[in-house]
């Protein structure tokens, strides 16, 4: 069955509203997910830990997804220890989404002392010992053994990134890919490429979890702001931006969600955009629905 997650809205005070945690969880996602955005320079932004933690109080099962973090930006050992933590309190729910970070150079970066060069590199050294600290094991960092408790099961690491490198990374040290912003059309030329990939190292292949945003109200002025950022920001061809965000009803959004799952993705999270959250949350929950139905159906027809 396809699976959803989605971001939680603000509040008047432009703050996360974590009691819409427990509204997600009623109308039956899987999760909810937090990104990892600070930049320093007065952008809001919020540290996902935290956020997460505090919707793990006011719900019993929903998924607890980091969406993603941005592990340069931290010792490892700290991350570690937010994941044992994070784990006990929520009853072992959360999902950990990786990322080499998307602001390298930024006045938060600078002022952590995070490394604007060879976030590859570290974040593969992070992935490497990562698991164990989680596991409570006797782990060498540097010149020191470290071994933080109390232990706790290591939860699933998505891979963030579209790149093939961010693929070889989900290869290895993942249990699923989280590329985001990307149509189902080209979706399923990556997922040609990440089999290719498994099947080189050796590896099974992941499970695939898509990152995306959704305008699911009347909000022309919306979806057209939003590519308009793809096209300047990400740098994206007009048509190839215009294939990216998810609108329409619980129908045409169900059609998105069947190509995406055609296309190889076992989970789709969306950010809802464009005003009416609670609205759009419930659209994005029936068209799943939708979705599950026609499958039941198909599978039970002679």
């Amino acid at each position: 069955m396809m699976r959803i997650s989605t971001t939680l809205p603000t509040t008047r005070a432009g703050v996360p509203d974590i009691a819409m945690a427990r509204h997600l969880e009623d109308l039956g996602y899987d999760a909810v997910s937090m990104a990892d955005v600070i930049v320093g320079d007065g952008t809001p932004g919020f540290d996902a830990t935290l956020v997460l933690a505090a919707a793990a109080t006011v719900t019993d099962k929903i998924g607890l997804e980091f969406g993603v973090l941005s592990l340069p930006l931290r010792p490892t050992a700290w991350v570690a220890t937010q994941m044992q933590t994070l784990q006990h309190l929520s009853g072992n729910r959360v999902a950990l989404g990786i990322g080499i970070g998307g602001f390298p150079g930024s006045p938060f970066w600078r002022a952590v002392g995070a490394p604007p060069q060879g976030r590859g590199r570290w974040t593969d050294e992070a992935l490497h010992v990562l698991p164990g600290l989680v596991r409570g094991e006797t782990t060498m960092l540097g010149e020191d053994e470290v071994t933080l408790g109390p232990a706790a099961p290591v939860p699933p690491i998505l891979i963030g990134g579209n790149s093939e490198a961010a693929m070889r990374r989900a290869v290895l040290h993942g249990d699923g890919w989280a590329p985001s912003l990307i149509s189902p059309a080209a979706l399923a030329k990556k997922v040609v490429r990440l089999r290719e990939i498994a099947h080189e190292l050796g590896r099974p292949v992941p499970s695939i979890s898509v990152g995306g945003h959704a305008i699911l109200v009347d909000n022309p002025a919306a979806i057209e702001s939003f590519t308009r950022v793809l096209v300047d920001v990400h740098r994206m061809a007009p048509r190839e931006a215009e294939a990216v965000p998810v609108v329409g009803g619980p129908a045409q959004v169900a059609q998105r969600l069947h190509a995406y799952a055609e296309a190889g993705a076992d989970m789709v999270g969306l950010s809802l955009d464009g005003g009416d959250w609670t609205r759009q949350a419930e659209v994005l929950a029936e068209a799943r629905a939708q979705v599950s139905r026609a499958r039941t159906e198909k599978t039970e027809s002679p």
